[in-house]
């Protein structure tokens, strides 16, 4: 068994059974890509048992912090049978469910959700690829399912050094799928779509918007950044009358108006406009639009705290235009899906954004992702997706 030995000092994280060890942590030792080491602390104590990542930052991520256990088939298979359990008894409202997350899961570099009778998966990291036959097996046999489509083309894989892959790993057949939540039906195509197909963390952030527009009679819903038309999908579930979807690509907003067709919505009631955001909410202000409630939803900016300060000033822009747009006693229901954005640092760009714009307003909620996207005690990262609700005075 290789050995990972740290620095002095570099042990503190691990014995808070946090799973990433960094490179600048390494004293000597190594390994092949995805293969476990055992990873000890400066006088040889035992630490943890990691997949190591010669390519990656984070150098090695922790499988296990028990001494007496091995990294094998039948430990992978407790771990996903674990994560699985654990989603049952959350009782999700839809059919379309995250069952593992990564690290929250003790699954360090494996996303997988299911799609019906189809699950999706991602093997982001070296561990997960090295072992990716034995997790096929483990996921297919805990649930029941006969397909798996692997969707392991994120950009993540470049930091690991592992080329992006993407297609059927078990079955075959159509990727199109039709998933339901919260009485709500939403077209994908797991093969195409972001991520695994769909943006699973915001099926609660979906409902709680329609709750949001119906409780304070919104009529003109903007949804930026709107993808295949989730948020706006909802505020007309939630009584808008009018609803402008924007996203600056044509593919997505042609699947956002088949979504309102799905939904029982005549999609040219409405207007999908394919255009840069930040260009768009400029000549909305200069037409003098006003809105009842925004939704501002964009991609991650910041995937590293490396990347905070000009994240910053981006999601700052379009906070200030939206809330120029939005009207008194209007709703904000804004997110950051940037790892590399705190929630305080997030709060604190939202309110720069209203004094900026001459607008104050009332935090009504703080929002995240939708529970099966779990974060631990111990992996404070988990909490990457963040959100505001913002009620203005």
């Amino acid at each position: 068994m290789k050995t990972i030995r740290l620095k002095e000092g570099r042990e503190r994280s691990l014995l808070r059974r946090h799973p990433w060890i960094f490179d600048s942590a390494v004293a000597r030792g190594g390994g092949d890509p995805g293969e476990t080491v055992r990873i000890e602390g400066h006088d040889g104590r035992f630490l943890a048992w990691a997949a190591f990542s010669p390519a990656s930052g984070i150098r090695a991520r922790a499988w296990s912090f028990e001494e007496g256990e091995r990294i094998d088939a039948a430990f992978l298979a407790g771990r996903v049978a674990q994560a699985v359990a654990v989603r049952t008894r959350l009782d999700v409202p839809a059919d379309a469910v995250r069952l593992v997350h990564g690290e929250s899961d003790g699954l360090p570099g494996l996303v997988v959700d299911r799609y019906g009778d189809t699950l999706v998966a991602q093997f982001l990291a070296a561990g997960a690829e090295r072992w990716k036959k034995a997790l096929a097996d483990a996921l297919l046999a805990t649930t029941g399912l006969a397909r798996l489509y692997e969707r392991s083309d994120a950009h993540a894989r470049e930091l690991e050094g592992l080329p992006a892959v993407a297609g059927w790993l078990r079955g075959d057949g159509p990727t199109e799928r039709v998933v339901a939540e919260h009485g709500w039906q939403f077209g994908l195509d797991i093969a195409t779509g972001h991520k695994t197909g769909f943006y699973l963390d915001q099926r609660d952030n979906r409902r709680r918007f329609a709750d949001w527009v119906r409780r304070t009679q919104a009529k003109r819903v903007l949804n930026c950044y709107c993808y295949t038309g989730g948020f706006s999908v909802a505020g007309l579930a939630g009584g808008a009358e009018r609803v402008m979807s924007v996203d600056s690509s044509g593919p997505a907003l042609e699947r956002a108006r088949a979504n309102f067709t799905l939904n029982g919505h005549d999609p040219a009631a409405h207007e999908f406009v394919d255009a840069d955001v930040n260009v768009t909410l400029r000549r909305l202000i200069d037409e003098g639009a006003q809105f009842d409630a925004i939704v501002l939803d964009p991609p991650k900016l910041a995937p590293s705290a490396a990347h905070a300060e000009r994240a910053a000033r981006a999601y700052k822009d379009i906070n200030r235009l939206a809330l120029k747009l939005l009207a008194p006693g209007g709703v904000l229901f804004t997110f950051s899906c940037s790892g590399g954005i705190p929630p305080e640092l997030f709060h604190k760009i939202v309110a720069s954004a209203g004094a900026d714009a001459g607008v104050d307003g009332y935090i009504a909620e703080r929002l995240g992702a939708a529970p099966d996207h779990p974060m631990t005690l111990a992996f404070p990262e988990g909490e990457y997706l963040k959100g505001l609700v913002v009620l203005r005075k």
